[in-house]
């Protein structure tokens, strides 16, 4: 499990977890709302097809207290190390709960908010990390934390 202590607005505590016999077809149902549909997938089951079927893709299930409510699907590139996160889904009915202000999120991934590695994303806008917030060293403990973390899974 993956806990950093965020609380969303309803105050339940938002942690990723493997995804396993436990939650699989929970976090399968995950579905966006109607009008996302254009964008996102219908429901999170083609992430975890996805991180079944590929090398590269990882799945985490997003839990609010002991409830499913998202899916963050991540990946490593073996040819240049680079690390990234391929789609993330809350659920419809979850949204609007901040899980973790995801439209921000993607804008971070999809490159509307450019930001390089280490660097702070408060919402719309990038910022340099200070020195005793961001250390490579400490951002590539963490990435091998997540891989042997899912390794299980990637297998």
């Amino acid at each position: 499990m993956i806990d950093y202590g965020f609380l969303d607005r309803p105050g339940r505590r938002v942690t990723l977890r493997e995804v396993g016999d436990e939650n699989w077809r929970e976090v399968a149902d995950i579905a966006p709302l109607d009008d996302q549909r254009s964008h996102a997938p219908a429901m999170a089951a083609r992430y975890l097809l996805l991180s079944m079927r590929e090398d590269t893709w990882n799945s985490l299930a997003v839990h609010a207290d002991d409830t499913v409510v998202g899916h963050v699907m991540w990946g490593l590139d073996d040819e240049d190390g680079s690390h990234g996160i391929g789609g993330m889904l809350i659920d419809g009915a979850e949204q609007g709960k901040g899980l973790g202000l995801g439209r921000h999120l993607a804008d971070v991934v999809l490159g509307t908010t450019e930001a390089p590695t280490g660097s702070y994303v408060d919402r719309t806008r990038a910022a340099r990390s200070s020195d005793e917030s961001y250390d490579p060293r400490r951002e590539g403990e963490l990435w091998n934390s997540v891989e042997r973390f899912t390794a299980a899974h990637a297998a």
